[in-house]
């Protein structure tokens, strides 16, 4: 079954928002790796033991592939609905549509509810090519830009709270435009809500129902093949941290229990050590959360990796690292900021990299 913790709770947006993160290259300071995908786990050889691998992963993801539910999408207008904040949203049309959330998430699934066409702007998250052209409405990487929004005239924006100034989302609302505000948190079970809401909002809740349907079972199919290749007595499991790092800023978190962070940890079939340290939520790392995690993994943010110059900057930076297995086999995995703690459309894709980068990297040379 899959798991039910929370994948992506406030202070995660907070960090994100504050740090601009905009996806970046990866792949660099000697990592192996590339931004293509990788092949399926099932198709490549594991390491016969994952602890014996030295040096730094990117996961790719590639590019985005939309696949949408159908293409006769027929919206049945107008509908009344109340939103995950309590308001009663009337949708009248949805010709101009704006979807638009730190993680690209909710403009990938309107694409792929078939409506794609309707959209008229993008959050800088939505990278994929069929929205590439689409004009910005944000602005100093996640700010909503109120002239940007009102100048494309929509008729209806899907939104969370994890873009801001909300007062923008209120200015918006004074104008007259219907907006809807989805569920803001991220989990492997949510993936279903957020695109019932999604497709709520759209007028066709039965595309909703087909597209969650698709996602959860290739997301489950992903999950079955980790298991079969990770060990399943946690003392065999690598021992694995979850480390925020923004090195401009001198930020530098360890999630633990509670931030999410957690289940994603255990969905790649790996050993969380916060929840043997008592390091609950998400706080700033210390020396001794680090030496007593001793992690021999650590999964990164790309963007936080590159704003540290690398493993080197990072150990120079964290030197209680050079003091645990991770740090002196330099054994860290990134992944695109906007997309490692997502938890959307693409999580089959996110769990498949993230776990070949982990137990068969030699695939990835």
């Amino acid at each position: 079954m899959l798991r039910r913790r929370l994948l992506a709770a406030p202070v995660v947006v907070t960090l994100l928002a504050a740090a601009a993160c905009v996806p970046g290259p990866g792949g660099g300071h000697g990592a192996v790796g590339s931004d293509q995908a990788p092949p399926p786990l099932s198709e490549v050889t594991p390491l016969d033991d994952p602890r014996g691998w030295e040096g730094p992963v990117h996961a790719g993801l590639g590019g985005v592939e939309i696949r949408p539910v159908t293409d006769d999408a027929a919206p049945q207008l107008p509908v009344t609905l109340t939103d995950a904040q309590g308001t009663e949203v009337t949708v009248t049309e949805v010709d101009r549509i704006l979807a638009l959330d730190i993680y690209g998430t909710l403009s990938q699934t309107v694409f792929e509810l078939g409506l794609g066409e309707s959209l008229v702007g993008r959050d800088v998250s939505t990278q994929f090519d069929e929205a590439r052209d689409l004009p910005l409405v944000t602005s100093n990487g996640h700010e909503l830009n109120a002239e940007s929004i009102l100048a494309l005239d929509p008729t209806l924006i899907i939104t969370d709270t994890s873009l801001g100034p909300w007062d923008v989302v209120l200015q918006m609302r004074d104008a007259g435009i219907p907006v809807v505000v989805v569920d803001s948190t991220r989990s492997l079970e949510n993936i279903a809500t957020i695109t019932s809401q999604v497709a709520a909002a759209l007028g066709v809740p039965d595309l909703g129902v087909k597209l969650s349907d698709r996602i959860m079972a290739e997301t489950q199919a992903v999950i079955d093949e980790i298991a079969a290749v990770a060990p399943s007595p946690p003392a065999e499991q690598l021992r694995t941290v979850f480390l925020y790092v923004r090195g401009q800023a001198g930020v530098y978190y360890m999630f633990g229990e509670g931030s999410g962070a957690d289940d994603l940890i255990a969905s790649l079939g790996l050993y969380d050590v916060t929840a043997e340290i008592g390091w609950s939520g998400m706080k700033p790392v210390n020396d001794e959360g680090v030496i007593a995690a001793q992690p021999e993994l650590i999964i990164m943010m790309t963007k936080g990796l590159d704003s540290v110059d690398g493993v080197d900057g990072l150990l120079d930076r964290l030197p209680a690292l050079a003091n645990t297995p991770a740090g002196q086999s330099r054994r860290i995995v990134d992944m695109d900021d906007s997309q490692v703690l997502s938890f959307g459309p693409r999580t089959p894709d996110v769990l498949n990299s993230l776990a070949v980068s982990i137990y068969a990297p030699e695939a990835l040379t």
